[in-house]
């Protein structure tokens, strides 16, 4: 009520907007070439999670720094995945390019802590994974180091969507199931049908 009164924004409104956590990665100095000389603008890089297996990433331009990252934000936001974390860490290995960046992510055991530097590090942080090795080839170019990480996050699939021996008959066992009862009783009959 006071916050009211002093016309600032409640606590509650406060919260909803810092639920995510938001990490600038890198900005960029960019120019375009006019007839008087060049124009500069700011070009920032954002990776926005939840630490709750969400995480997205933003990049986009504006007229100065703080301009640039809120736009970069609004991005990251509308582009967000879930990630399927097993344990503080992800089920299976994942690996994607992304242009010259090639990049390679791997479960490790309770207690082993982040094995990655820069972007990839940033990226898993936020997304709320605690143990993992990563490892970083190719090109060091950091927009595309974070989009193949994001990538190779994607290629992981949840445990419970594994082919497994155990899955592969159960599935069996239903299709068995389904082909078992005649189609008769799956359908029910029509109330009013014509004379």
């Amino acid at each position: 009520m006071a916050d009211q009164r002093r016309g600032r924004a409640p606590n509650n409104a406060r919260d909803e907007e810092k639920q995510f956590d938001e990490r600038v990665v890198h900005i960029d100095r960019v120019a375009r070439v006019v007839k008087g000389g060049r124009r500069f603008r700011f070009r920032a890089l954002v990776v926005v999670g939840d630490h709750k297996a969400k995480v997205g990433i933003g990049s986009a331009k504006g007229t100065d720094v703080t301009a640039a990252v809120a736009k970069a934000v609004d991005v990251a936001k509308k582009n967000m995945i879930t990630i399927p974390l097993y344990k503080d860490t992800i089920p299976h290995d994942g690996e994607a390019k992304v242009g010259g960046a090639r990049i390679l992510v791997m479960p490790a055991s309770a207690g082993t802590g982040l094995i990655a530097g820069g972007v990839v590090r940033t990226v898993l942080e936020v997304a709320g994974i605690r143990n993992a090795l990563s490892k970083s080839l190719g090109s060091t170019n950091k927009t595309n180091t974070a989009y193949a990480t994001i990538a190779a996050l994607l290629t992981v699939t949840p445990s419970k969507n594994w082919v497994t021996r155990k899955n592969a008959q159960a599935k069996a066992n239903k299709e068995a199931a389904a082909k078992a009862t005649p189609k008769a009783a799956k359908k029910p009959a029509k109330s009013g049908a014509k004379a």
